[in-house]
């Protein structure tokens, strides 16, 4: 899985991308075989130099299926980089099982052939 960051507004300092890859190889680590990159961007809303908000921004493009993009924003960028990440591991897995088509069942719902042993 190829991974790149990138900082828009700010220089991004090694303990950052370290932080950000580790959190995006962890959150994504069940799904990371059909995943072909990963672009994070990383900045300050509207690129205001005394605004204490910054952006994360992850888009995972994946092996057939359209791509995840997850937005957020906050003004501690360690944090906001563990939110946005534990979102896309979420919306990734998400995205995946619906393209395949395996929709769970919901809970206490079973085939109707699991009972047709019991009718006769």
């Amino acid at each position: 899985m190829r991974i790149d960051i990138q900082g828009r507004g700010f220089p991004l300092t090694a303990a950052v991308l370290d932080h950000t890859e580790q959190q995006l190889r962890f959150a994504l680590t069940r799904t990371s075989g059909r995943i072909k990159r990963v672009e994070v961007r990383l900045g300050r809303v509207d690129g205001a130099r005394d605004d204490p908000d910054r952006f994360c921004r992850i888009q995972v493009f994946l092996n057939h299926a359209p791509p995840v993009q997850i937005e957020d924003t906050g003004p501690d960028l360690y944090a906001l980089i563990d939110r946005v990440s534990e979102r896309a591991g979420r919306n990734v897995a998400r995205r995946i099982e619906r393209t395949q088509g395996g929709v769970r069942p919901a809970l206490g719902s079973a085939p109707a052939a699991m009972f047709d042993a019991f009718r006769n």
